[in-house]
């Protein structure tokens, strides 16, 4: 039986206090790292692990630390990316509502290894109850001394706080990120050059999601080897997955990265609800391409989705059963992109809105058999093509739905009605 890691803490009382985390073997990891390690030497369990960023695209976390200037003249930041604001998307609230000094120690860890003696929660201004517990937590954190100056007597020293954003699905994009931060409009800059380099204000920063934090001071108190005896050997570790839709029980699942996708849907998720057919699946979130039921037995791993088409981005599942009107999902998500597009280059500030337009028309009787051409070469144009990774992730929505169910776009506009409600 798969040993829970992430959320092993999960269900126990008071879980987000620091005397729990500290009665279960919390901040042992940044004691050991602080009397033990080199920064270097931090870096390199980090990067013989193989642990992955979780955020989405999947770099490896120790070769991105390994980017960071080792200068000690130069200051350098880390930024903890809390904007979770992807549909089907919500393990990172989970882990920072329920456990979130294994973040912080993941924080601090980090902040050794680079060299940074400054680092920033950026937390999306909804999550409430996530911005109370960042505040809690980071203050018994300074009480108990780990944080502030001069941790545990090792001579580093390191300050944390938090800054809500205003909300916008943009600033879960590193960049984005860094400009809210910097107090302008969350828009993404051009890259190269990458954060490593010129981050926040100028300086060389580190971008993590708040998953990838969570698992290193597992790494550091139970070796490298066997983090990277768990999963596959390009996709290792353990990986929250946020299941949604059309299952019995919806939730979060933590199961090492491989699992196959059947597996999550149909014993950790309780296979579907009412004992409908399974039609197709969302396998990392609302930006990444869909499959079928034939491809349930994929393992849910970064190298093996890439080989069937689509992606494992979040971990966030998103089931749909036989009684779905694929044209009306692909409207839904659409609205979502098309609200959230930063405007900032017109291929996705104008292809997201015509696209909805379009949709909008075909699920309202309104639409007509070039419209579907029309989608596909707006969506087409989109991938590749947009200022950020903002324009593929709103063009696989309607990409993958178009190849996979073609014959429900032309049944809305022959019948003005849709194939599964007739």
């Amino acid at each position: 039986m798969f040993e829970r890691v992430l959320t092993r803490n999960f269900g126990l009382p008071r879980s987000e206090s620091i005397d729990t985390y500290l009665a279960s073997g919390g901040y042992e990891a940044l004691r050991k790292v602080l009397r033990e390690y080199t920064p270097q030497q931090v870096i390199d369990i980090v990067t013989a692990s193989g642990l992955r960023g979780r955020g989405g695209a999947g770099f490896p976390a120790g070769r991105k630390w390994a980017f960071i200037p080792k200068d000690p003249q130069i200051e350098k930041y880390v930024c903890v990316n809390t904007d979770e604001g992807e549909p089907g998307t919500f393990k990172d609230r989970e882990l920072v509502e329920k456990d979130p000094h294994q973040v912080i120690e993941g924080v601090i860890i980090a902040s050794y290894a680079v060299g940074a003696h400054r680092a920033f929660v950026y937390i999306r201004g909804e999550f409430f109850l996530g911005v109370k517990r960042w505040i809690k937590a980071i203050d018994d954190a300074y009480a108990k001394g780990f944080l502030g100056k001069n941790i545990l007597g090792s001579g580093f020293s390191l300050d944390l706080s938090v800054h809500r954003g205003a909300g916008a699905y943009i600033c879960g994009e590193e960049t984005a990120l860094i400009e809210s931060l910097e107090g302008k409009r969350g828009q993404p800059r051009k890259k190269p050059p990458y954060p490593a380099s010129v981050g926040l204000w100028g300086k060389p920063t580190l971008v993590h999601n708040v998953e990838t934090l969570a698992n290193v001071p597992h790494i550091i108190n139970r070796g490298a080897e066997w983090y990277a005896s768990i999963g596959t050997p390009k996709s290792t570790g353990p990986k929250i997955f946020c299941v949604s839709g059309h299952v019995k029980n919806r939730g979060i699942f933590e199961l090492p990265l491989g699992v196959p996708l059947r597996e999550i849907i149909y014993e950790h998720a309780g296979g579907m609800a009412f004992d409908k057919k399974l039609k197709a699946v969302i396998p990392g979130g609302a930006s990444t391409p869909m499959l079928t039921p034939d491809q349930l037995d994929i393992p849910m791993a970064f190298e093996t989705l890439e080989g069937a088409g689509t992606m494992l981005g979040t971990g966030a599942i998103i089931v749909m059963n036989e009684d779905t009107c694929m044209v009306d999902v692909a409207r839904r998500l659409m609205r979502f992109f098309a609200h959230e597009s930063c405007g900032h280059c017109t291929p996705c500030r104008t292809g997201t809105q015509r696209m909805l337009a379009l949709l909008e028309d075909l699920e309202h009787g309104r639409g007509k058999a070039e419209d579907i051409a029309c989608l596909e070469e707006i969506a087409s144009k989109m991938r590749g093509l947009t200022f950020c990774p903002m324009g593929d992730a709103a063009a696989n929505p309607i990409l993958s739905s178009l190849k996979l169910f073609r014959d429900e776009y032309e049944y809305h506009v022959k019948y003005k009605r849709c194939a599964v409600a007739a």
